[in-house]
């Protein structure tokens, strides 16, 4: 599923989101210090196993990359995400890895 075009940043909600079916699926982050967090990952019932959460996965690890932040993964699917794709591990904060 190609959903990259249509995904946003909210950032008045912290969250990478995107609509589907008239519901929102969406990466919540925070930030704390000088990292981002990337905190949970929601996708409705309706629209799961269609690679909706794949596509906000990775959004979200190219936004990091772009703005040139570190990260901290407290989601498990986005966890699980940079292990299957271990080109997104440089931006992990080595110091909050334990």
């Amino acid at each position: 599923m190609s959903l990259q075009p249509n995904i946003l940043n909210n950032t008045k909600r912290s969250r990478f989101e995107v609509e589907v079916n008239g519901e929102y699926a969406f990466v919540e982050y925070q930030f704390y210090k000088e990292d981002i967090a990337l905190m949970h990952t929601f996708v409705p019932l309706a629209a799961r196993g269609q690679g909706v959460a794949s596509a906000l996965a990775k959004y979200a690890l190219e936004a990091v990359k772009s703005q040139n932040q570190k990260l901290m993964v407290f989601c498990p699917f986005v966890a699980k995400y940079i292990r299957l794709h271990p080109e997104y591990q440089s931006l992990l904060d080595k110091e909050y890895l334990r």
